[in-house]
């Protein structure tokens, strides 16, 4: 409270007055006007608006520095709540199947299961590198409990800048996740695979399976990122390779310290300086089989010659290398495919003249799939087709410097046909490939309602279309389906979303089964449970023998990958918990993970009732008014925060299809009025009350790990709810009749997942989570408080108005940072 900020002296004890106006006064109905009013004639005697301003923006610098204090201290916090063998650990895994005799079914499961975790640059936090970087030290200084550290980086946080005074390109949110792949992942990924190679298996059969894969996205991610272009991806692609590489030759320096015997320093120190000629050589010729050769070699030396002494060491290094190869993560490709559609149409029409609407479907695919011209880059005026080309192109470059895991994934969004597909199968035959060098796995991403629905017949289709069936022969019969949650909830609200995920998945699998075709799901999941996050582990776990469990993946993003997954034992905890949840699905699959006929039955009538009332909410005339006039969406546009835009579609008037589902997300949770968490869900549950049916649901909420883990993240969304901040809408003559249908559908929700629980309070079962967000909403009801008071004096055109503009940003940025225990 006492540190010697610039300009901010007296803050931290004037933020507790603000504190208790804004925790007494919203609840009895005061707006946050007269909250602000009362707070400055009482507690200070700025008078003139412009020094009330000033005021305020120093308390949202304090406020940002508490949430970094809280941020660093749980940090540090982690390692001493969470033991080594609590549920869904490797070692509890290994006594319960020593216990219940499955040691055998363990270790074939883990020979043939891999989670990977594909890392998204979509913009959810707001620390730049630095305060990250500050963020780490502090963990540090509070783990050694050295306060003089704490002080003094509590003095630099002081004088640090938080926010970017430029975008970040794709380029720089790669080197930002980098920086964990060189420094977290690169050790617990190792540490993991060694673990489970010392509880499930031996010296002479070692673990062969990669257990972890890590997938990355920055720098491949076009779909609505203008900012990801040839050469970014070519760039990004390089830097992956170089940071392994500089990996490799650090941890090749541990291996030399130990290994200083004959015949085996000259072919060490031969392989040391060949990793270092290529770390910074654009043109550079190693090759990852070249590295595992010289490898082998130098290990067959040390047992022939000297006994295998510190093999460890040596075998410690060999696992990283075969881990990560020459491309640390994958680099995914992505783009919409209406963009893709766009594209497919010129080229058709520069080489052959055709209108592709003219054909049909038979002389489309034929067309595609057999095309009797080459494009060139050059030929095309439009930036778009000639950067879609020239990309294409590269990726197989790419694919030679980095290994094909390098870059082997084209993901398609908003797919809902098998054109969506056969699209992509095309461009590279457009530029040149042969069908045996498209050596891609080509994802359709299904996220809508209407894209879900029409998933069977989509890949069914596919599997049973012969030139595509041969390009999955090539691909080991596998075929990777991509699940947008986010999309998904925001397009059809939240019981709807995931449960037709749930059966799509169902469907799929058994689709695929029929045309023997091994079905992997990845699942586009976000932070907050609005968005697909929330309890992952238990959500795995829970998932039955009726969706195909060949792999978890998912996409970690934004503040998450900081949170849950930005020092070494959250990694590690969460890495681990991920990939066990798979193991627990499969082998330790209890009548709970199984979902029966009647509660189906119940489930299916809870998502279509929520639905409706969802449907009905968007369908209202001040839906889109409201967030555009209310809440916060029009400012995460304006936020230095990532590359990207926050809506589709550029400059036009703003559409619900255009949202992207990060802002609209990010907009009910900074009203704190978190929609898209609960709404429906209380109607839902009511309605088969009236129908006599809550008694089943109580039996659904006990019996199905599914259905339980589903309202239970729903819980956690209305734990951060607190509409007393915005009650003051009530009265509003334009917004009121909304904001009550909002809060109703709240009240009622809280209530009925209350009684068919049968807790007392939200988040009952979670008490360190409940823990962590209840200090986390105090520590920001200040900043809250702050915004809605400059969000209404925008409304009012206020002569400040472009300040109260950046306020309202400012406190954004605090009020995101705060949520990152969202999963």
């Amino acid at each position: 409270m006492n540190l010697p900020y610039e300009k901010m002296q007296n803050i931290g004890s004037l933020i507790p007055f603000l504190y208790e106006e804004s925790r007494k006064g919203l609840p009895e109905g005061k707006s946050p006007n007269e909250i602000i009013k009362n707070f400055f004639e009482k507690y200070t005697d700025l008078r003139t608006e412009q020094e009330q301003i000033d005021l305020m923006f120093r308390m949202i610098q304090y406020i940002e520095r508490q949430v970094v204090l809280f941020d660093s201290i749980e940090d540090a916090a982690f390692p001493s709540l969470h033991s080594e063998n609590e549920k869904g650990s490797l070692e509890s895994i290994y006594h319960i199947a020593q216990a219940q005799g499955k040691m055998k079914q363990v270790k074939n499961r883990i020979e043939d299961f891999v989670t990977r975790v594909v890392f998204t640059a979509h913009p959810t936090q707001f620390y730049p590198t630095n305060v990250q970087q500050i963020i780490q030290d502090l963990r540090d200084a509070i783990q050694q409990d050295s306060v003089s550290k704490i002080d003094l980086l509590l003095q630099q946080l002081g004088k640090t800048p938080f926010i970017n005074e430029e975008k970040p390109t794709p380029y720089d949110e790669a080197v930002s996740i980098i920086y964990y792949l060189r420094n977290v992942y690169y050790q617990t990924i190792g540490r993991l695979y060694n673990e489970i190679n010392q509880l499930f298996f031996t010296e002479s059969h070692p673990l062969q399976s990669p257990v972890i894969q890590l997938g990355f996205w920055p720098g491949g991610d076009r779909d609505g990122n203008p900012f990801v272009t040839a050469e970014i991806t070519w760039k990004v692609a390089g830097l992956l390779r170089t940071s392994v590489l500089k990996n490799y030759y650090n941890h090749i320096k541990i291996v030399q310290r130990r290994l200083t015997f004959k015949h085996l320093t000259e072919p060490l120190k031969e392989l040391s300086n060949l990793i270092y000629d290529n770390m910074f050589n654009e043109n550079g010729t190693i090759t990852i089989d070249e590295i595992k050769t010289r490898l082998q070699t130098i290990r067959s030396i040390l047992i022939e010659q000297h006994n295998g002494i510190f093999l460890d060491v040596l075998d410690d290094f060999i696992t990283r290398v075969n881990i990560f190869g020459l491309h640390f993560a994958s680099l995914d490709i992505r783009q919409d495919s209406r963009i893709h559609q766009k594209v497919i149409n010129q080229i058709v029409e520069k080489y052959t003249g055709i209108n592709l609407e003219d054909l049909n479907e038979a002389e489309k695919i034929e067309l595609l799939t057999n095309p009797s011209f080459t494009a060139r880059p050059e030929d095309f005026e439009d930036e778009l087709v000639v950067d879609t080309i020239k990309n294409v192109y590269q990726l197989k470059t790419i694919q030679q410097r980095n290994g094909e895991l390098g870059a082997n994934r084209y993901i398609i969004s908003n797919s809902e046909t098998i054109f969506d597909v056969l699209n992509v199968y095309a461009l590279f035959k457009f530029c040149g490939y042969h069908d045996e060098e498209i050596k891609f796995d080509i994802m359709p991403l299904f996220e809508t309602i209407r894209g879900l629905d029409g998933a069977e017949n989509t890949m069914n289709s596919l599997y049973n279309l012969p030139v595509y069936a041969q390009h999955l022969m090539r691909r080991k019969q596998r075929q990777s389906i991509m699940l947008g949650f986010s999309d998904g909830t925001k397009d059809g609200g939240y019981i709807k979303a995931n449960w037709e995920i749930y059966r799509t998945k169902e469907i799929l699998s058994n689709v695929s089964d029929e045309n023997q075709i091994e079905v992997i799901f990845f699942d586009g999941r976000g932070g907050p449970p609005a968005r697909g996050g929330g309890k992952t582990h238990e959500f795995y776990a829970s998932q039955g023998k009726t969706i195909a469990n060949h792999e978890i993946q998912i996409t970690i993003q934004g503040q998450t990958i900081t949170s849950n997954y930005g020092t070494l034992p959250q990694a590690k905890y969460n890495f681990e918990q991920l990939y066990t949840a798979g193991i627990i699905s499969d082998i330790f699959a209890t009548s709970t993970s199984q979902i029966s006929p009647e509660e189906r039955i119940l489930i299916d009538k809870l998502a279509t009732i929520s639905y409706q009332k969802y449907e009905e909410l968007k369908a209202h005339p001040s839906f889109l008014p409201y967030l555009e006039n209310m809440s916060t969406l029009n400012y995460y546009g304006k936020t230095n925060i990532g590359s990207r835009p926050s809506k589709r579609g550029g400059d036009k008037k703003l559409e619900f299809d255009d949202l992207r589902a990060i802002p609209f997300v990010g907009s009910w949770s900074q009203l704190k009025q978190n929609v898209p968490g609960y709404f429906g869900v209380g109607t839902a549950i009511h309605e088969l009350k009236k129908q006599g049916h809550l008694e089943d649901v109580k039996d659904l909420f006990k019996n199905s790990s599914f259905f339980k883990t589903l309202i239970q993240n729903s819980m956690m969304s209305m734990e951060k709810t607190y509409f007393p901040l915005t009650s003051y809408m009530k009265n509003d003559p334009e917004y009121g009749e909304f904001w009550t249908i909002l809060y109703d559908e709240f009240e009622l929700s809280k209530a009925l997942c209350l009684e068919i629980s049968g807790y007392s309070e939200l988040m009952q079962d979670e008490p360190l989570n409940r823990a962590s967000v209840q200090m986390r909403e105090k520590i920001v009801l200040p900043l809250l408080t702050i915004q809605q008071f400059a969000l209404n004096k925008i409304h009012h055109d206020s002569e400040y108005k472009a300040v109260y503009e950046q306020i309202v940003m400012r406190s954004l940025f605090g009020n995101i940072n705060a949520s990152r225990n969202s999963a």
